[in-house]
Protein backbone atom coordinates (compact mmCIF):
# COMPACT_ATOMS: atom_id res chain seq x y z
CA UNK A 1 0.00 0.00 0.00
CA UNK A 2 1.04 3.24 -0.97
CA UNK A 3 2.56 5.69 2.02
CA UNK A 4 2.41 9.37 2.16
CA UNK A 5 4.16 10.99 -0.06
CA UNK A 6 7.62 12.94 0.93
CA UNK A 7 6.39 16.25 1.23
CA UNK A 8 3.63 15.46 2.98
CA UNK A 9 5.38 13.87 5.34
CA UNK A 10 7.59 16.37 5.46
CA UNK A 11 4.56 18.50 6.51
CA UNK A 12 3.58 16.51 9.13
CA UNK A 13 6.43 16.44 10.72
CA UNK A 14 6.61 20.24 10.73
CA UNK A 15 4.06 20.57 13.56
CA UNK A 16 6.16 18.87 16.20
CA UNK A 17 7.86 20.52 19.07
CA UNK A 18 11.65 21.61 19.47
CA UNK A 19 13.69 21.10 23.06
CA UNK A 20 11.87 23.05 25.29
CA UNK A 21 15.55 23.54 26.89
CA UNK A 22 17.74 21.95 24.66
CA UNK A 23 21.36 20.52 25.98
CA UNK A 24 24.81 21.54 24.36
CA UNK A 25 26.36 18.66 25.78
CA UNK A 26 23.78 16.44 24.41
CA UNK A 27 23.94 18.20 20.90
CA UNK A 28 19.98 18.28 21.36
CA UNK A 29 19.24 19.63 17.48
CA UNK A 30 16.45 19.16 16.25
CA UNK A 31 16.16 16.93 12.97
CA UNK A 32 14.68 18.99 10.18
CA UNK A 33 11.52 17.72 9.13
CA UNK A 34 12.87 17.77 5.80
CA UNK A 35 15.60 15.01 6.62
CA UNK A 36 13.55 12.75 8.30
CA UNK A 37 11.00 12.63 5.53
CA UNK A 38 13.31 12.16 2.93
CA UNK A 39 14.56 9.07 5.24
CA UNK A 40 11.80 7.58 5.80
CA UNK A 41 10.01 8.08 2.53
CA UNK A 42 13.64 6.30 1.17
CA UNK A 43 13.31 3.54 3.59
CA UNK A 44 9.75 2.82 2.55
CA UNK A 45 10.45 2.51 -0.90
CA UNK A 46 13.29 0.41 0.18
CA UNK A 47 11.24 -2.19 1.75
CA UNK A 48 12.96 -1.48 5.00
CA UNK A 49 9.82 -0.55 6.95
CA UNK A 50 8.47 -3.52 7.53
CA UNK A 51 10.55 -4.69 10.63
CA UNK A 52 11.32 -3.00 13.99
CA UNK A 53 12.42 0.40 13.67
CA UNK A 54 14.90 1.73 16.21
CA UNK A 55 15.51 5.78 16.44
CA UNK A 56 18.92 5.79 18.46
CA UNK A 57 19.09 8.95 20.21
CA UNK A 58 15.70 9.69 19.41
CA UNK A 59 15.45 13.60 21.14
CA UNK A 60 12.04 14.97 20.15
CA UNK A 61 10.80 11.55 18.40
CA UNK A 62 11.43 13.37 14.74
CA UNK A 63 12.62 10.20 13.10
CA UNK A 64 10.62 7.72 15.40
CA UNK A 65 7.57 9.47 14.45
CA UNK A 66 8.13 9.60 10.52
CA UNK A 67 8.90 6.17 10.43
CA UNK A 68 5.75 5.43 12.25
CA UNK A 69 4.05 8.04 9.95
CA UNK A 70 5.82 6.17 7.06
CA UNK A 71 3.76 2.65 7.41
CA UNK A 72 6.35 1.03 10.15
CA UNK A 73 4.02 -1.25 12.22
CA UNK A 74 6.91 -1.36 15.03
CA UNK A 75 8.90 1.59 16.27
CA UNK A 76 10.74 2.07 19.20
CA UNK A 77 12.89 5.54 20.61
CA UNK A 78 15.47 5.57 22.59
CA UNK A 79 16.83 8.54 24.27
CA UNK A 80 18.86 8.81 27.40
CA UNK A 81 17.10 12.41 28.32
CA UNK A 82 13.85 11.87 30.15
CA UNK A 83 12.87 15.44 29.08
CA UNK A 84 13.70 15.08 25.85
CA UNK A 85 11.54 11.18 25.82
CA UNK A 86 8.81 13.27 27.65
CA UNK A 87 8.89 15.53 24.55
CA UNK A 88 8.53 12.97 21.78
CA UNK A 89 5.38 11.57 23.88
CA UNK A 90 3.74 14.89 23.88
CA UNK A 91 4.36 14.82 19.76
CA UNK A 92 3.56 11.34 18.94
CA UNK A 93 -0.07 12.31 20.71
CA UNK A 94 -0.15 15.45 18.63
CA UNK A 95 -0.15 13.31 15.63
CA UNK A 96 -1.33 10.29 16.01
CA UNK A 97 -4.61 10.46 16.62
CA UNK A 98 -5.63 8.27 13.72
CA UNK A 99 -3.15 4.99 15.09
CA UNK A 100 -0.03 4.43 13.02
CA UNK A 101 1.48 0.82 14.54
CA UNK A 102 3.24 0.44 17.55
CA UNK A 103 5.25 3.36 18.96
CA UNK A 104 7.36 2.82 21.71
CA UNK A 105 10.03 5.45 23.87
CA UNK A 106 12.75 3.95 25.87
CA UNK A 107 14.68 5.42 28.30
CA UNK A 108 18.34 4.22 27.75
CA UNK A 109 21.90 4.55 26.98
CA UNK A 110 22.49 4.16 23.37
CA UNK A 111 26.28 1.54 23.80
CA UNK A 112 23.93 -0.21 25.72
CA UNK A 113 20.29 0.03 23.98
CA UNK A 114 17.79 -1.22 26.45
CA UNK A 115 16.23 -4.15 23.88
CA UNK A 116 17.74 -6.75 22.26
CA UNK A 117 17.34 -7.14 18.22
CA UNK A 118 19.61 -8.26 15.34
CA UNK A 119 17.46 -7.40 12.44
CA UNK A 120 16.19 -3.83 12.67
CA UNK A 121 15.86 -0.60 10.49
CA UNK A 122 17.80 1.85 12.51
CA UNK A 123 16.90 5.40 11.73
CA UNK A 124 19.10 8.04 13.91
CA UNK A 125 20.98 11.49 13.77
CA UNK A 126 23.95 11.18 16.06
CA UNK A 127 25.84 13.81 17.59
CA UNK A 128 28.13 15.11 15.45
CA UNK A 129 30.50 15.27 17.55
CA UNK A 130 30.88 19.39 17.59
CA UNK A 131 31.56 19.28 21.36
CA UNK A 132 34.39 18.76 23.53
CA UNK A 133 34.00 15.30 24.69
CA UNK A 134 31.34 14.44 22.53
CA UNK A 135 34.59 13.39 19.41
CA UNK A 136 33.84 9.90 17.73
CA UNK A 137 30.14 10.11 19.65
CA UNK A 138 28.83 8.96 15.85
CA UNK A 139 31.45 6.23 16.01
CA UNK A 140 29.23 5.12 19.55
CA UNK A 141 26.05 5.32 17.37
CA UNK A 142 27.65 3.04 14.60
CA UNK A 143 29.23 0.29 16.98
CA UNK A 144 25.83 -0.15 18.50
CA UNK A 145 23.87 0.00 15.02
CA UNK A 146 26.22 -2.45 13.97
CA UNK A 147 25.08 -5.05 16.25
CA UNK A 148 21.15 -5.02 15.82
CA UNK A 149 20.55 -3.77 12.55
CA UNK A 150 20.43 -5.14 9.10
CA UNK A 151 20.20 -1.71 7.58
CA UNK A 152 20.22 1.88 8.72
CA UNK A 153 19.89 5.54 7.28
CA UNK A 154 22.45 7.94 9.65
CA UNK A 155 22.82 11.49 9.57
CA UNK A 156 26.66 13.00 9.85
CA UNK A 157 28.57 15.84 9.90
CA UNK A 158 29.85 17.23 6.48
CA UNK A 159 32.96 15.51 5.79
CA UNK A 160 32.05 11.89 6.68
CA UNK A 161 32.32 9.88 4.14
CA UNK A 162 35.34 8.35 4.40
CA UNK A 163 34.70 7.51 8.06
CA UNK A 164 31.44 6.28 7.30
CA UNK A 165 32.83 3.45 4.00
CA UNK A 166 35.46 2.70 6.36
CA UNK A 167 33.56 1.41 9.67
CA UNK A 168 31.38 -0.15 7.32
CA UNK A 169 33.79 -1.82 5.66
CA UNK A 170 36.09 -2.68 8.69
CA UNK A 171 32.45 -4.39 9.98
CA UNK A 172 31.47 -6.44 6.55
CA UNK A 173 28.95 -3.60 6.02
CA UNK A 174 28.31 -1.51 2.60
CA UNK A 175 27.14 1.71 2.20
CA UNK A 176 24.16 1.32 -0.71
CA UNK A 177 23.00 5.53 -0.62
CA UNK A 178 24.51 8.74 0.61
CA UNK A 179 22.99 11.96 -0.14
CA UNK A 180 23.96 15.55 1.11
CA UNK A 181 21.46 17.57 3.02
CA UNK A 182 20.53 21.23 4.42
CA UNK A 183 20.97 21.37 8.42
CA UNK A 184 19.33 24.07 9.44
CA UNK A 185 19.92 25.34 13.10
CA UNK A 186 18.08 28.01 15.06
CA UNK A 187 20.28 30.46 17.74
CA UNK A 188 19.52 28.52 20.96
CA UNK A 189 23.04 28.50 22.55
CA UNK A 190 25.23 31.30 24.04
CA UNK A 191 28.13 29.92 21.99
CA UNK A 192 25.86 30.37 18.93
CA UNK A 193 26.13 34.08 16.99
CA UNK A 194 23.81 33.90 13.94
CA UNK A 195 20.23 33.87 14.33
CA UNK A 196 20.25 30.68 12.00
CA UNK A 197 22.83 29.14 10.63
CA UNK A 198 22.96 26.15 7.89
CA UNK A 199 25.00 22.84 8.74
CA UNK A 200 26.12 20.56 5.43
CA UNK A 201 25.40 16.71 6.89
CA UNK A 202 25.35 13.78 4.91
CA UNK A 203 22.83 10.77 4.91
CA UNK A 204 24.09 7.35 4.62
CA UNK A 205 22.05 4.21 4.23
CA UNK A 206 24.21 1.28 5.00
CA UNK A 207 23.75 -2.36 4.76
CA UNK A 208 24.94 -4.38 7.60
CA UNK A 209 26.61 -8.22 7.52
Amino acid sequence: MAGPSRRTLARALETLADFPEPSAALEQYLTPPEIAAHICHQARLQGNLDRWVVDLGTGTGMLAIAAALAGAERVVGIDLDPDALAVARQNAARIDEAGHGTLEWLRGDVTRPPLSLTDATVVSNPPFGAQRGNRHADRDFLETISSIASVSYTIHNEGSQSFVESFAADNGATVTHGFSAEFPIEKRFEFHTDTTQTLEAEVFRIEWA
